[in-house]
């Protein structure tokens, strides 16, 4: 064996060494809550750790949906209508907000662009009370309306499509022109198709961000009925009390679509987000 067969060999076990490491770090918090998730809170709290719970208390998950104080069922279903609609409203607003500034001609567009960019700039708390106070003058407290349409465009996202769509042939749009369309037909019916990868990755990331969404559904779901995931799951844990188990297994399930969309959709992810060229 020469000397740079053996360095690459070794090179290459280091870095499976490296990656499994990392994998094992990464899965340890997934670990404790399925364990957690399925004892009962003396052996979540007790000081000696056991791998497994002595007993599998798989009537947590029953307790868990059970739950008179808590509808967590139809918290889920509420993240999952919200997540889906903002979702698909974030693409449909932010995609065609982005093929305006990198495609139809306008003196004014760069302005328009770095006033997208300035909004980046702002935190989000200097927003938080007058987006309040314009929900509940229109009555949209406690409402799907109220918890979706605020957040509906994201200048970040507005501006990961610019760059894409700066990068996108221009051929293609120009043979759609010579056939009779317009700018809004050469966008849904030629760029929209040729970027399904993209905007599958965007999509991955705006549907986990709007179901991890938390202070915004605390303050406007102010009635169960309104409640999303991530509401129900702080509900176990009050002054008085801690449901150890009850917040784990919330955790477990919570969790789990999340794990499901980025298992099936990963390879988009990847490359929708190396596809946006950041270009000027």
């Amino acid at each position: 064996m020469t000397t740079a067969r053996r360095g690459r060999l070794l090179g290459n076990a280091g870095l499976y060494t490296a990656a499994g490491v990392c994998a094992v770090l990464f899965l340890i918090p997934f670990y404790v809550i399925v364990r957690n998730a399925l004892a009962t809170d003396p052996e979540i709290t007790g000081e000696e750790w056991r791998f497994f719970p002595s007993t599998i208390q798989w009537g947590n998950i029953a307790e868990l949906f059970n739950d008179p104080d808590v509808p967590f069922a139809r918290s889920l279903g509420n993240s999952a209508v919200i997540g889906v609609l903002h979702t698909v409203g974030t693409l449909l607003v932010c995609s065609l907000a982005g093929y305006a500034l990198a495609r139809i001609p306008y003196r004014h567009a760069n302005k328009v662009f770095y006033l997208v960019l300035v909004t980046l700039m702002v935190p989000a708390a200097v927003t938080f009370v007058p987006s309040f106070v314009l929900v509940s003058s229109l009555g949209w407290v406690s409402t799907l309306r109220g918890l979706i349409i605020p957040g509906l465009f994201s200048g970040f996202t507005c501006f990961l499509f610019r760059q894409y769509f700066l990068g996108f042939p221009k051929e293609l749009e120009e043979a759609a022109r010579v056939d009779g369309l317009g700018y809004f037909g050469a966008y849904w019916r030629i760029v929209v198709p040729n970027s399904l990868n993209f905007f599958a990755a965007i999509a991955v990331i705006t549907f986990i961000s709007g179901w991890n969404a938390f202070l915004w559904p605390l303050v406007i779901g102010q009635d169960q009925e309104a409640w999303t995931v991530q509401v129900a799951l702080s509900s176990y844990m009050t002054n008085q009390t801690v449901n150890f188990h009850l917040i784990f297994m919330a955790t477990a399930v919570s969790i789990l679509p999340l794990v499901l969309v980025f298992v099936f959709l990963q390879r988009w992810l990847v490359q929708g987000v190396a596809q946006t060229g950041i270009k000027g």
